[in-house]
């Protein structure tokens, strides 16, 4: 009597083999076969997670069984229920393996699981991106150059027995040729004048199998009829669904089952019947800044009907919402890419039959520059960059559409076209000191998804060229923009701050009135910030500082008494010869003015709080901060980046 592995229907099983007898069902283990490359031995009190990294690993090398409780003697039920294993397994998979669990009663009532692992069609990494592989005896981490032989099998590459020529529609292979002649590539251009027939054989569609021709499933992905689609590749379904709120409710669906190109035209047809755009001029050309790019988001729908997980029965989900674009894919990121190093990560094509005829047809990026293009045309026109999210067994890209930055656009559209190269480095750090205003050596790092030791060659380039400039020593090193970039963020930085501590203001007094059973004032009409000094803008403020001083602030979260500490400096006119001057930036006296209202509305004000509001580089805030110090009339709390500046406390508060 011995032991093999059968495949059947569709999982391995353990089944006795005699030479006198038939193959018999499933039974009970008789002698437990050896560990091996195939066999991994757990004992019983092996918990649950550290199982499934076995079993992904055996699936990452050739499949097999592990058996649980073999090597042990003495009788009792384990305390592994199967399907808490087999639900571990896929959560540590990320939904991409499943297996199959049987529980064997031994004579003496010793009981063992059996967990047989499928072999995986392509290389399962654990959530944290390693990639490990059962060699025998031991887990055994995989160097990602050394993954992909482990496993090479191609879903898409997949020909189905009962396929055949009737399975594609020629309108669609119409469609693939158009791409080919469109194209202009060298390997796409020369084949696009061939038949039918030979067009799809050169590009890999349609192959020999059973003594005919027949399309695998990227040649009906590709160009196959909804008939043949729904036979053999349901799955390939995409969920389209307007949102006209953000709620979670829709009120629009359409279920699309389709090639990918005729799908990709339906979306885009979709999207953009609901796309608006907001011209911003740029010297004498005009640039769209569209809530949807077509580009990205024509980009974004490509990769997740490419590389999506075609074994699973999910379909593609595209969700538009009034301030984003939701594209959920089925399966998660290819092994070792996360949503950190997306940017960097050498490509990992998942469908690699599917990808290769799409790049060769144009549709795609080869070289995996796709999630580039989006990152740099979404940042440039002055948007967040598309935000993914992983699942256990799904990825998730949100295209934001809402709060561009105009000054942005035109300040990068200037500078392209004055440095003729601005790359998505130098685009992802100026977004992020336009954003935040300041930020250090790590923290660009991290947005660049760089180690930290990669970054400064970059950012003394980018000194260099005057984009942004350096303040502080050893370890307080940050990073502002530069001057320029300054002076053409100034305005918008500047208006919304403003507006910002107006509203705070309103919102307190509305509560104090409210409060008091008197009727609630009519909103007061918006400052205009261009048709005036900033001494008018600050008038809009109702009093905030009268003479000079501050009349009023926010004491845990209650209106306290006037303060008694020494009288601001009374600001003064602007001489005559510095009007101009005067309507381009506040000066000193209102930079103080500004300073003292942001810490009495806020609770303290900090040297981001003062740049952004009057659009001062770090050294410029700080030296009125420290002139308010030395006055009386702000502290210090904290210390380096974390240091703030509040006003002082009451005399009645110092003595409590």
């Amino acid at each position: 009597m011995r032991w093999r592995l059968d495949k059947a229907a569709g999982w391995f099983t353990l089944v006795r083999v005699s030479k006198n007898a038939p193959p018999a069902a499933p039974s009970p283990l008789g002698a437990v076969p050896p560990p091996g490359p195939e066999c991994i031995h757990l004992s019983a009190s092996v918990l649950p997670d550290e199982l499934a990294r076995h079993a992904i690993g055996l699936a990452n090398a050739r499949g097999g069984t592990i058996l649980v409780g073999a090597g042990e003697d003495g009788a009792g039920a384990l305390d592994l229920h199967p399907l808490m294993l087999t639900h571990a397994i896929f959560e540590l998979s990320g939904g991409q393996l499943s297996v199959n669990v049987q529980s064997h009663r031994q004579p003496g009532g010793r009981e063992i699981l059996s967990v047989f692992v499928p072999r995986a069609p392509y290389i399962l990494a654990e959530p944290s991106g390693a990639v490990l592989a059962w060699d025998g005896r031991h887990l055994v981490p995989v160097l990602q150059a050394e993954a992909e032989p482990l496993a090479d099998a191609d879903y898409t590459a997949v020909i189905p027995p009962d396929a055949s020529l009737a399975d594609l529609d020629p309108a669609e292979v119409g469609r693939l040729r158009l791409f080919a002649e469109r194209s202009g590539g060298q390997r796409a251009a020369p084949i696009a004048g061939l038949p039918d027939i030979d067009f799809l054989r050169e590009l890999g569609l349609l192959v020999p199998s059973g003594g005919a021709l027949r399309p695998n499933l990227a040649g009906i992905l590709l160009a196959g009829t909804p008939a043949a689609i729904r036979a053999h590749i349901p799955q390939a379904e995409v969920c389209f669904y307007h949102h006209q709120t953000v709620d979670v409710e829709f009120h629009f669906r359409e279920d699309l089952l389709r090639s990918i190109p005729a799908a990709l035209g339906r979306l885009a047809e979709l999207i953009q019947a609901r796309n608006r755009f907001t011209p911003v001029q740029v010297g004498l050309f005009r640039i769209e800044v569209w809530e949807q790019d077509e580009t990205v988001y024509r980009e974004a729908l490509l990769n997740a009907l490419t590389h999506r997980d075609y074994c699973s029965r999910d379909a593609v989900h595209v969700h538009l919402y009034p301030d984003r674009l939701d594209i959920l894919n089925p399966g998660g990121l290819p092994g070792g890419i996360t949503p950190e190093n997306i940017l960097r990560h050498q490509p990992k094509r998942r469908n690699p039959l599917l990808a290769e005829v799409l790049a060769r047809l144009g549709l795609i990026e080869q070289a995996g520059v796709g999630v580039d293009k989006m990152f740099g045309l979404m940042l440039r026109h002055g948007k967040e960059p598309p935000e993914y999210t992983t699942y256990p067994d799904a990825v998730e890209v949100s295209l934001h559409s809402m709060g561009f930055d105009a000054e942005f656009v035109r300040f990068v559209a200037r500078k392209q076209e004055e440095l003729q190269t601005l790359s998505l480095d130098m685009l992802i750090v100026l977004s992020v000191l336009a954003r935040e205003g300041e930020a250090t050596r790590k923290t660009l790092a991290r947005a660049l998804q760089l180690a930290e030791d990669r970054t400064p060659r970059l950012l003394r380039q980018m000194e260099d060229i005057g984009l942004i400039e350096r303040a502080g020593v050893g370890r307080g090193i940050a990073y502002l923009l530069g001057p320029e970039a300054q002076g053409a963020l100034r305005r918008a930085g500047l208006r919304q701050a403003v507006q910002e501590a107006q509203a705070v203001r309103e919102n307190q007094a509305a509560g104090e009135r409210e409060a008091a059973g008197a009727p609630l004032l009519p909103k007061p009409a918006a400052p205009n910030f261009w048709g005036g000094s900033w001494g008018k803008a600050l008038a809009g403020l109702e009093g905030a500082v009268t003479g000079g001083a501050v009349t009023g602030r926010m004491v845990a979260g209650r209106a306290a008494a006037p303060l008694s500490s020494p009288p601001a400096p009374a600001p003064t006119p602007p001489h005559p010869q510095a009007a101009a001057a005067h309507l381009h930036g506040p000066s000193r006296d209102e930079i103080r003015a500004i300073a003292l209202t942001l810490a009495r509305e806020r609770g303290a004000v900090s040297n981001a709080d003062l740049r952004a509001a009057c659009g001062l580089n770090q050294a410029q805030a700080w030296r009125v901060l420290r002139a308010l110090v030395d006055s009386g009339h702000l502290e210090r709390v904290g210390a380096g980046r974390l240091a703030a500046y509040r006003l002082p406390d009451l005399p009645q508060e110092r003595g409590r």
